[in-house]
């Protein structure tokens, strides 16, 4: 299993950077911007405010699924798919930040095999 939940060296990710407003870019195109996001170990990640991309929703993303931090132009690029992320578990603010239950589910989802 590999670490979904930690930053990966290639990234270019500096610990204490703040990313919120960054654009997040998916391997097919914008998917929205960082509302939040965590540098903590073993459960890194991001919250994307996908606007109206998907109905004002937000969606969690693990560090591990970052390919690139480019600081100059302020944007993240993932390793996945619009269509994956939207059909990602579904994330609440409110009830999933700190929930084990959710933070194990993602992990999984994100972890997965991709075909």
């Amino acid at each position: 299993m590999s670490d979904i939940w930690g930053y990966q060296p290639t990234t270019g990710y500096t610990v204490g950077t703040n990313l919120t407003g960054y654009k997040v870019e998916a391997t097919d195109g914008s998917i929205g911007k960082v509302d939040k996001h965590s540098d903590e170990v073993g459960s890194s990640c991001i919250v994307v405010d996908t606007g109206v991309w998907i109905f004002g929703k937000h969606v969690l993303l693990p560090a591990g699924t970052i390919t690139l931090i480019d600081a100059s132009e302020k944007k993240i690029h993932v390793s996945r798919t619009k269509a994956e992320i939207k059909d990602s578990p579904e994330f609440d603010k409110d009830k999933h930040l700190g929930d084990p239950g959710y933070h194990e589910a993602v992990g999984e989802y994100y972890d997965a095999p991709r075909l």
